[in-house]
């Protein structure tokens, strides 16, 4: 097998074409991009900024955010897909495309046919928030108010099959309980209706949703991890109700699928040379979040996984695709 690789290697090596051995030599020639397809101030959003500065200083280029949400992500997801891969283009993704791959049939792109996987980046779990209007006090009586009342009340996300949405149906399912999901283009949007208590309750991420915690505007019912947040202590794990629930976000880099794997190490390893700064642990867990730097070809396989693991949320949810 390792000789097989060696050979496939020296073959593609040998084929590649000289202009493209010099675009790896040059790179980057020109301002990265770094598409998010969600909008401004959600988890993917600022991980993106956070990371564009330093990778800007180590490649003396700058790393540009575009922020192109819409239709489930796949706006910026399809632009992307068709990019040139060149190494200048970048898709901060989440398991927001793993469930898609199940959520959309009609896409217009394969994830793992026309993207390839560059680097993972973090991870993250999120809150129950729901508007002080709804007349719960804690999770145990919201659990009873929604089956009680079945689809009375209204769920925000920040669009479908984002890990908000899913962490919202995954919920309803295992509570057998029902309500009905109010998508938005982006977490800001969803965050401000549950906010104004247009929708009354929202799964969103614990550093942005914390200060409306604190300042009352909505409350706080149960944190998404495995155990109680450290963020936020003082709220149960919805898994103490609900045992064996999980929800989580994750982010990641993938880039147009011919982008030549040597450009992708290298971006690789310089994420994963940020990620171990301790300034960098320290900043993660400020927003809640745990670094995730792993190989190109761990990333792959955990990508493969996931979009398995999404597929059963999805069946067990009876999440309907579209």
């Amino acid at each position: 097998m390792v000789g097989r690789r060696l050979i496939l290697g020296g073959a593609i090596g040998a084929l590649a074409a000289p202009g493209v051995l010099r675009a790896q030599a040059t790179w980057p020639s020109r301002p990265v991009r770094i598409v998010v397809p969600f909008g401004l101030g959600g988890s993917a959003d600022v991980a993106a900024r956070f990371l564009a500065e330093p990778l800007s200083q180590a490649f003396g280029q700058p790393f540009v955010v575009e922020n192109r949400p819409g239709a489930g992500a796949t706006i910026g997801t399809d632009n992307v897909a068709k990019s040139a891969p060149d190494g200048h283009t970048l898709l901060l993704m989440s398991n927001t495309h793993t469930a898609n791959e199940t959520l959309l049939p009609n896409r217009p792109y394969v994830l793992m046919r026309d993207l390839a996987p560059v680097a993972a980046i973090n991870i993250a779990h999120h809150v129950l928030a729901v508007h002080p209007s709804v007349p719960a006090t804690n999770l145990q009586e919201l659990i009873a108010l929604l089956r009680a009342n079945p689809g009375k009340y209204d769920y925000a996300s920040s669009g479908p099959g984002t890990p908000y949405h899913v962490a919202g149906e995954v919920f309803l399912a295992m509570a057998g309980a029902t309500a009905t999901h109010v998508p938005f283009r982006g977490s800001n949007e969803a965050r401000t209706a549950v906010i104004s208590g247009t929708v009354p309750i929202m799964f969103d991420a614990i550093p942005t949703m914390r200060p409306q915690i604190e300042g009352g505007r909505v409350r706080g019912f149960a944190t998404t991890g495995p155990q109680r947040s450290p963020l936020m202590p003082e709220l149960p794990a919805v898994a103490e109700a609900l045992p064996g629930y999980e929800a989580s976000i994750w982010l990641g880099f993938m880039a147009p699928a011919a982008t030549p794997l040597e450009l992708r190490q290298r971006i690789n390893t310089e994420v994963g040379r940020i990620l171990a700064l301790p300034e960098t642990a320290a900043a993660q867990a400020r927003l809640g979040a745990q670094p995730m730097a792993m190989s190109i070809e761990a990333f792959d396989r955990y990508l493969r996984a996931d979009i398995t693991r999404q597929a059963e949320f999805i069946r067990m949810a009876k999440m309907t695709p579209t």
